[in-house]
């Protein structure tokens, strides 16, 4: 086996190992091409450096893994799969030490890496533990199933509801989900270059699932939603901090489920921190989802002098 950057020229090949690591360890395979491509495309990224394959005398790939630096020179993050097929041979254990060596070159003092791993697997997680990472936060993926329409969106007085307009929205719209962001514990801000990457300028954006809560010209909150096969998902969902408490949270997760049952989706899910400080869970919980897994995000410290 050698490993290797990817090419473009292996990206099928790369995104049916994730499909088929997710099948095992998550039960159903979810990643799409247009989640590969928007992690290859995102600013700052270079693939010939930035990922790694290990592929066998045959150039069937049986492991990937990718660094993405949130905060230049400060936070970075992972993302490994090894195919079920190879597992057990320190292809992993490859994988993460390269991806290590690759966010070392370019780290600062106090820089930390991160990667998330099914909590369920037990060999991931002991092969981080070895590695010398610790899980520091955890991630919960949540989800609702519908038999009949789901319940309508009760509004405050004067708030209303309308899709996303790139022209006038895309910077209001960044700035509202930081500032909403900036209150979970050691968030990093997210430049608007990369924002526009992971949400707008995806081929599978659709503005109508890009939800706006207005109250005259202002905008208070916002739901940024995909549609997988099969499945609706809320990716991010904001409230401006002086408009909380007010049921536009609860409002704009409702309209994003009426719109998914009206489109034939019945099951919705999204993923929340355990760092969130805003009620988040609680608030999902109220409208009827449930936990379905977890996620250890781990950590390891990998500046100057760690």
């Amino acid at each position: 086996m050698v490993i290797r950057p990817p090419t473009w020229d292996d990206f099928d090949t790369v995104l049916t190992l994730i499909r088929a690591c997710e099948a095992v360890d998550e039960g159903e395979a979810e990643s799409t091409a247009d989640d590969l491509r928007m992690d290859w495309r995102l600013p700052g990224v270079d693939l010939s450096r930035d990922a790694s394959v290990v592929s066998t005398a045959g150039n069937r790939i049986a492991g990937y893994a990718s660094i993405w630096q949130r905060v230049e020179g400060l936070r970075f993050e992972s993302d490994g799969y090894t195919h079920p097929d190879f597992r057990e041979r320190g292809i992993g254990t490859t994988l993460v030490r390269a991806a290590e060596a690759r966010a070392r070159e370019q780290a600062s003092a106090g820089a930390l890496l991160r990667t998330p791993v099914n909590h369920a697997n037990e060999a991931a997680r002991r092969l981080l533990d070895n590695e010398g990472y610790s899980p520091t936060r955890f991630y919960w993926r949540m989800a609702v199933d519908f038999e009949s329409p789901p319940p309508v969106s009760n509004w405050p007085d004067g708030v209303s509801i309308r899709a996303f307009e790139r022209a006038r929205d895309d910077g209001t719209v960044h700035a509202l989900i930081q500032e909403a962001f900036a209150d979970n514990y050691d968030y990093s801000p997210l430049p608007i270059e990369s924002w526009r990457a992971s949400t707008i300028e995806r081929d599978d954006f659709d503005p109508a699932l890009l939800l706006i809560a207005t109250i005259g010209a202002g905008i208070v909150g916002a739901a940024f939603c995909l549609q997988y096969r099969g499945l609706g998902w809320v990716r991010t969902l904001a409230v401006r901090r002086d408009w909380r408490r007010r049921g536009i949270a609860l409002g704009l997760l409702r309209s994003a489920f009426t719109e998914f049952y009206r489109r034939g989706e019945q099951s919705v899910g999204l993923v929340v921190d355990s760092f969130n400080r805003t009620g988040a869970k609680e608030l999902y919980e109220r409208a009827g989802m449930r936990v379905e897994r977890q996620h250890d995000g781990y950590e390891k410290e990998i500046g100057a002098g760690s």
